[in-house]
């Protein structure tokens, strides 16, 4: 069987959520957090390793709630995201507390992977046919021989990724007749309308959004040799920062968007249908909690995962 590795993106500090450590807040019956579902579900779809990106204050917490189990599953790493871990002749700026962006978050697992590797946040509830799809697609590469980076994309209708207590961001896909994207146009603040979806600008008037468009949730998939690209894509970020720039991130939507507009690779959309759902309000426990009720309750998952 050929090596897939889950990527999962653990490290952020969940302000919106309260300042608490969302990843780790339990729905399941037994304890079981988002976290737990998605390892599942790509274990179902063939992936057989496990990397967390997480920060090192959280890594005790973290091995105690979910790491120790899911090792005698499935072979698990640990990557460190760190507002320090900065190339050679760069330093923190002074006053900086912000994260680098995911984009920092999956360079930190340069050395730990060598095998193609699927993307995914912690706090955020996929359904198990987007892990089929990219999985799918990475074994397959082989046959296809395309000239630049070869990688994928989970696409979620924007209706079924939206929250019922507040804006959330959303990277609307923009494809091709062949369904190859070839741009993200990183949206904040959408809400849920009567009418189905929409822009919250700043006036408080709101832009109408087609809520049966295309999103990225950030789960993607990528090839090795895309680690080398952020590695170098990270120092020229790095030296464009404006003096006295503390907030802006090496995001993930932007760096494929660069590449896609230089024309050095092709993303392959793979539509999924599963309705996501997560925590990006203190408000979605309740909510998310009954979802995965009624996902046991239907057979969807057993009612002890491990």
């Amino acid at each position: 069987m050929k090596k897939t590795t889950l990527v999962i993106m653990a490290a952020g500090i969940g302000s919106r959520f309260g300042g608490g450590v969302k990843q780790l807040t339990s729905f399941g019956p037994n304890g079981e957090i988002i976290m737990d579902y998605s390892v599942y579900d790509a274990i179902e779809a063939g992936f057989n390793k496990v990397v967390f990106v997480i920060r090192r204050d959280l890594e005790k917490d973290f091995k105690e709630i979910i790491g120790k189990r899911i090792e005698k599953i499935i072979e698990v790493e640990y990557a460190f995201q760190e507002l320090t871990n900065l190339p050679e002749g760069f330093s923190l700026p002074e006053g900086r507390t912000k994260p680098w962006g995911t984009g920092q978050a999956i360079l930190s697992c340069k050395g730990l992977i060598q095998e193609p590797f699927a993307v995914i946040n912690a706090d955020d509830y996929y359904g198990k046919d987007a892990f089929v799809l990219v999985h799918d697609y990475l074994i397959r590469q082989d046959e296809r021989q395309k000239k630049g980076f070869d990688f994928c994309m989970a696409g979620f209708i924007l209706k079924n990724t939206l929250s019922e207590n507040g804006g959330v961001t959303r990277g609307i896909c923009c494809m091709d007749e062949a369904n190859n994207l070839t741009g993200v146009i990183e949206t904040r603040n959408i809400i849920k309308t009567e009418n189905g979806a929409a822009v919250l600008l700043e006036d408080g008037s709101r832009r109408a959004l087609d809520c049966s468009q295309l999103v990225s949730m950030n789960l993607w998939g990528f090839t090795p040799d895309f680690i080398d690209e952020l590695e170098e894509g990270f120092i020229r970020f790095l030296e464009g920062l404006p003096e006295g720039e503390l907030k802006a991130e090496y995001l993930l939507p932007t760096i494929v968007d660069q590449l896609l507009q230089e024309k050095r690779a092709e993303i392959a959309v793979l539509i999924s249908h599963d309705r996501w759902f997560g925590i990006t309000y203190k408000e979605d426990v309740p909510s998310v909690k009954a979802d995965f009720n009624k996902l046991l309750e239907d057979g969807v998952y057993p009612q002890k995962l491990w």
